[in-house]
């Protein structure tokens, strides 16, 4: 398996964390809704990607960045 390294700043890093727990979330209501059990099964293969990318890529985050990189309220302070 190939494979690239990536130095991201912490607001890159930001946007996507953003992305990847978006588009989990897309996918698992898709798993939890959806009647096509085709569909459940290619979205659920894929959630699983998703899922085992973004959970220690999440991890590794917090560790460097502290627990704010997974706030992505646009709410003022």
């Amino acid at each position: 398996m190939s494979s690239i390294q990536l130095n991201l700043a912490e607001s890159e890093l930001k946007i996507v964390l953003e992305a990847l727990i978006e588009l989990e979330s897309k996918m698992a209501t898709i798993c939890d809704t959806s009647t096509d059990e085709d569909e459940v099964s290619d979205v659920g293969n894929d959630l699983i990607e998703v899922r085992l990318l973004l959970t220690p890529l999440k991890e590794k985050a917090i560790a460097q960045f502290g627990q704010n990189i997974v706030n992505f309220s646009r709410e003022l302070l």
